[in-house]
């Protein structure tokens, strides 16, 4: 279904799920087709046993096959002398409301069996300790980067000012050692 487009699924005016649904009920059209080129309304009795060859081998199985099979009950119960209790009814064989999977979400307000119920509190119990201990991995960090020496993010300012101002005072003091020296030997510029 993935390299599938939503044209490769239409036919007959549906979408289907897949493209093989889609072909199938052309398939099926093409049947219709080809049966209404042959068939003989005037002579309803025909029609009545093929309707029900069709059901009991299941010819249709799309849509597009259901609403012919409906048109031709329709015909034949319209008819008055073919008794309506001798057009069987048009078998559906997949449901129409899908039944949720157990993995699936319950719906709200509905009840869980115990053994959900605890896993869930499980999971939840699990999800919190995780929790609290990625918070205190966060707040551990915190504490080595604001009480380290070396430079980071936090306190890299002021380590390179501190840096900055180590290095002018040791300019300084040599300068002072150099003026005093200059002064002893009487080197003045």
């Amino acid at each position: 279904m993935a390299g599938e487009t939503q044209a490769s699924r239409n036919a007959e005016g549906f979408i289907f799920l897949n493209a093989e649904d889609a072909g199938m009920a052309s398939k099926e059209k093409k049947q219709i087709e080809y049966l209404e080129k042959h068939l003989d309304y005037r002579r309803p009795q025909q029609v009545l046993t093929l309707y029900e060859r069709m059901l009991r081998e299941r010819i249709f199985k799309t849509p597009v096959g259901m609403i012919y099979l409906k048109h031709l009950q329709d015909f034949l119960l319209g008819q008055g002398d073919i008794d309506p209790a001798k057009v069987p009814m048009i078998p559906i064989n997949s449901p129409c409301i899908m039944v949720p999977h157990k993995r699936e979400r319950p719906v709200r307000g509905g009840t869980m069996d115990r053994e959900a119920q605890s896993g869930r509190k499980a999971w939840v119990r699990m999800s919190i300790i995780l929790n609290v201990l990625l918070a205190l991995a966060v707040i551990f960090m915190f504490a080595l980067a604001i009480t380290s020496n070396q430079p980071n993010i936090l306190n890299y300012r002021t380590a390179i000012l501190n840096e900055y101002a180590a290095w002018e005072q040791d300019l300084q003091e040599r300068e002072q050692v150099i003026r005093d020296k200059e002064r002893e030997l009487k080197i003045i510029e």
